[in-house]
C-alpha cells in the first residue's frame, strides 16, 4: 500500500455487514504490502478502536448508529488526520459528490470495485490527504507569518517630528531572514520645546528574545523622553529595564543617544559602549570626538555616563548607526570596514546618502549583511538667535 518500507499500514474498516467486511479484507489482501485491518460494526465501536496508528478509514454510509452524510461527518471529526474513503452500496453519484465535498478523499460503490481498484483508491486517498494536510499547514504558516509581520510592523517606530526644517532618514535591516524586527532599535522624538531626541541601540545576540528586548528598551526610551527625562536619568532607567527583562545576565546593550537643541546649533550625546556617530559640520567629515561616554548597559552597576557636547556649526548632518554597518567585510576577506572605512565611503560619496552608502557596504561585503543594521541620519541648519 502506501506505508513506508518495512511498515504496515493500519486501516479502520467501519462496516456492519460481515460479508462486505470479509470482501474488503480479501481484496486488500492482494496488495503488495497488505494493510492491518481493524474491523468495527458501528461508529460507537470505532471510537474505541480508533488510534493514532490508523492512517486510513473506510466507512459505510449505512450503519446501526448513523447513516448518510451524518455518518461521514462524524468519522471526519473523529479522524481528522486520516484519509477517509466512503464505501457503500448506494450507487448514487450525487451522494458521492456530496461526500467528497464534505471532506472524504474518495467515494466507492461496493459492487463496482475489485482488488486493483480498491488498492489504488486507498493509495490515492492517502496521497490526497497528505497533500491536503501539507497545504493546510502551509496556509496556517502563511497566516501566522502575516500576523507576525503585522505585529512587527506595529512595533517599529514612527518618528515624532514637528519641525519640517529637519531632515530625517532611517534604514532598518534585520540580519535574520523573514523577519522585520531584530535586537537593533532606533527612535526619534521631537519634544514640544523643539528639541530633537534620537536613540540607536543594539542588544547583543540575534533572535526573537533580543528583538523583544530591543522593542522594550525603545518604548521605555520614548516614554522617558516624552516625560521630560534626559541624560543619565534615561540611561539608568534603561539599564534597570534591561536587567529586569533580559533572559540572561550576559546580555548587554550598546546605544547612542543624541539631543539637538531647539536652535539646531548644539547636540549633547551619550555614546554607551557604541560605535561613534559620524558628524558632518560645515563640510568636514569626522567622528564625534570624545567617545565613548562609558560602558554598555547591563554590565556595571551604578555607572554614570559622561555627556559629549558638540557644536554643530551652521549646516550639519549626524549619522547614528549600529555596528552592522562597520563590521561588514571588505572584499569578503577578514578585514572589516571599520569606522575609518565608513568615513572614507562618506567622503567618496560627497556626503551621507543612506541607500547608496548601505548598497556600497553590501557590495564591499560581497554578500547580504548577516548582522542587524539600524541607521538614523539627522541633518539641519542652525537657526539664528
Amino acid at each position: 500500500m502506501t506505508a513506508p518500507p518495512n511498515e504496515t499500514l493500519t486501516l479502520l474498516l467501519i462496516e456492519d455487514d460481515a460479508g462486505d467486511a470479509f470482501l474488503v479484507e480479501e481484496l486488500l489482501s492482494e496488495a503488495e504490502n497488505p494493510p492491518k485491518i481493524i474491523w468495527v460494526r458501528s461508529l460507537a465501536e470505532s471510537l474505541v478502536r480508533l488510534t493514532d496508528e490508523v492512517r486510513c478509514v473506510l466507512v459505510d454510509l449505512s450503519l446501526p448508529d448513523a447513516s448518510g452524510l451524518e455518518a461521514l461527518q462524524q468519522v471526519l471529526a473523529m479522524a481528522p488526520h486520516a484519509a477517509v474513503l466512503v464505501l457503500t452500496g448506494l450507487n448514487d453519484s450525487h451522494v458521492g459528490v456530496e461526500a467528497v465535498s464534505a471532506g472524504a478523499q474518495d467515494f466507492l460503490v461496493k459492487q463496482d470495485i475489485d482488488a486493483r481498484l480498491l488498492i489504488r483508491a486507498v493509495r490515492y486517498a492517502m496521497e490526497r490527504k497528505r497533500a491536503d494536510m501539507a497545504q493546510r499547514k502551509l496556509v496556517e504558516a502563511e497566516l501566522v507569518t502575516k500576523e507576525n509581520s503585522r505585529l512587527e510592523h506595529g512595533l517599529l517606530p514612527v518618528p515624532v517630528l514637528r519641525d519640517g526644517g529637519l531632515r530625517h532618514e532611517s534604514r532598518y535591516l534585520p540580519g535574520r531572514q523573514r523577519t522585520l524586527l531584530a535586537g537593533d532599535f532606533w527612535d526619534t522624538v521631537q519634544r514640544p520645546d523643539g528639541s530633537v531626541h534620537v536613540v540607536v541601540g543594539d542588544v547583543c545576540g540575534h533572535g526573537p528574545d533580543e528583538a523583544a528586548l530591543g522593542v522594550s528598551l525603545r518604548i521605555a526610551w520614548r516614554t522617558l523622553v516624552l516625560a521630560g527625562h534626559t541624560g543619565n536619568d534615561v540611561l539608568h532607567t534603561l539599564d534597570s529595564v534591561l536587567r529586569l527583562e533580559r533572559k540572561s545576565a550576559e546580555i548587554f546593550t550598546t546605544l547612542c543617544t543624541m539631543t539637538v537643541d531647539p536652535a539646531f546649533s548644539h547636540a549633547r550625546l551619550h555614546v554607551v559602549g557604541h560605535p561613534p556617530p559620524v558628524l558632518i559640520r560645515d563640510g568636514v567629515v569626522e567622528v564625534v570626538p570624545g567617545t565613548p561616554s562609558g560602558p554598555p548597559l547591563g554590565i556595571f552597576p551604578d555607572v554614570d555616563w559622561a555627556p559629549i557636547d558638540v557644536p554643530l556649526g551652521r549646516d550639519w548632518s549626524v549619522l547614528l548607526y549600529t555596528d552592522g554597518l562597520i563590521e561588514a567585510t571588505v572584499g569578503g576577506g577578514p578585514d572589516l570596514l571599520g569606522t575609518e572605512g565608513l568615513l572614507r565611503l562618506i567622503r567618496e560619496q560627497g556626503g551621507i546618502h543612506l541607500d547608496r552608502l548601505i548598497e556600497r557596504v553590501i557590495e564591499l561585503n560581497e554578500e547580504a549583511l548577516t548582522d542587524d543594521l539600524a541607521t538614523v541620519l539627522v541633518a539641519g541648519t542652525a537657526r539664528s538667535t
